[in-house]
């Protein structure tokens, strides 16, 4: 399986959160040349933190599917178990500040059977962040794994990529992470109100539809006006996703999660010279920001999104099906199969939806459809 999944399909995803976690572990049975380009925009809790401190991207959605990529039969768990360690989320925050510098002592338990190669990266990425660390930081819920990717970020001159593919070394990831851009940014959105939400964490309380969704300089305290400011994918992720022989819209929450990673220059133009099935996962289930949409009318939004940078693209150079289970899946706002024909895109009812739970994939079973369409 190692041998054949080495050489898998090259397999494009656009995710953000958790709900590819579960999937892209089961993904590394079939494939280790599966690219995940994750949205760095989220701006609450932890991260909020972190990004007021150090004006950086966010990682933890990065961090999170690192490990779901990682190769547990490689990896201690005592690694893993470091990148997943949180401070509690209550407590003074001076003495979480004071328990943070503790942990720089070598015999500190947190650095306890962690690899030798480990133990002296991820100290001397932590140590950066210490040195670094302002003094009004609040390390409430702050993860390990968090603090020592901004130490490294810190240490390579405030560039992420030294420390991304040193972390995905030790961790033996099966794939390739890459924030979907490396600048420092919000998610904004224009509501059909004309009202306007800041900041990544705000779309949690959608309650209108979303008139207009673009990206924002990032600033320490967002106001509620700000200006759309124009973000470009690098020349790598251009090429991996114009060589890619899948490319997948994964479920996921609609707006932070799969809408914002296609809005960065470059991303509509290398899916359009990609020679390759591209689908969308639809959700099952609820999910807060598709505010009422049917699936017909996320379709919509998706192509609307890619038509920005490529206006004249047909829908078949941009989207070929819907991936929906009408057996084990729910649709609220219902599907509206003819309204997605009649914009070019073709609907495949597959059974991928948990049985037990209409807001989970099966992972297995999807799996198995994404190497179905590989073979297409």
């Amino acid at each position: 399986m190692h041998q054949n999944a080495a050489n898998g399909p090259r397999m494009v995803f656009f995710t953000g959160g958790t709900a590819l976690r579960a999937l892209s572990t089961v993904l590394t049975r079939y494939t280790w040349n599966s690219l995940h380009l994750v949205t760095p925009f989220d701006s609450g809790g932890s991260t909020a933190a972190l990004r007021k401190a150090f004006g950086m991207l966010a990682v933890g959605d990065v961090r999170n599917r690192l490990l779901a990529l990682a190769d547990r039969s490689c990896v201690s768990e005592a690694l893993v178990n470091f990148c997943n360690e949180r401070l509690p989320k209550d407590g003074d925050v001076v003495l979480l500040r004071q328990e943070l510098c503790r942990r720089l002592a070598y015999h500190h338990s947190c650095w306890e059977f962690l690899p030798a190669t480990a133990f002296r990266s991820f100290r001397s990425y932590f140590e950066a962040f210490i040195r670094d660390m302002p003094e009004d930081f609040d390390p409430r819920l702050a993860s390990m794994g968090n603090l020592v990717l901004a130490g490294g970020f810190l240490s390579h001159g405030r560039s992420f990529r030294p420390v991304l593919e040193e972390m995905s070394a030790l961790l033996h990831v099966r794939g390739q992470v890459l924030p979907v851009v490396e600048a420092s940014m919000h998610l904004a959105a224009e509501l059909a109100d004309g009202s306007m939400l800041v900041g990544q964490h705000h779309f949690s309380r959608l309650e209108q539809p979303v008139r207009r969704l673009f990206l924002a300089p990032y600033m320490r305290y967002p106001g509620v006006r700000t200006s759309e400011t124009k973000a470009h994918i690098s020349g790598e992720v251009r090429e991996r996703i114009a060589m890619a022989d899948l490319i997948c819209y994964p479920m996921g929450s609609f707006y932070t999660s799969v809408v914002a990673n296609l809005l960065p220059q470059g991303i509509s133009e290398a899916i359009c010279q990609a020679q390759c099935p591209k689908i969308y996962i639809s959700n099952s289930g609820h999910d807060s920001e598709q505010c009422g949409y049917s699936v017909a009318e996320r379709v919509r939004i998706i192509l609307d999104t890619l038509r920005k940078y490529s206006p004249d693209a047909p829908a078949q150079q941009l989207l070929h099906a819907v991936l929906v289970d009408r057996r084990n899946g729910s649709y609220p706002s219902g599907i509206r199969e003819d309204a997605i024909r009649a914009q070019g895109v073709e609907v495949w009812d597959v059974p991928i939806v948990d049985t037990m739970n209409v807001q989970r994939h099966d992972p297995e079973m999807t799996a198995r459809v994404l190497m179905d369409f590989c073979k297409l």
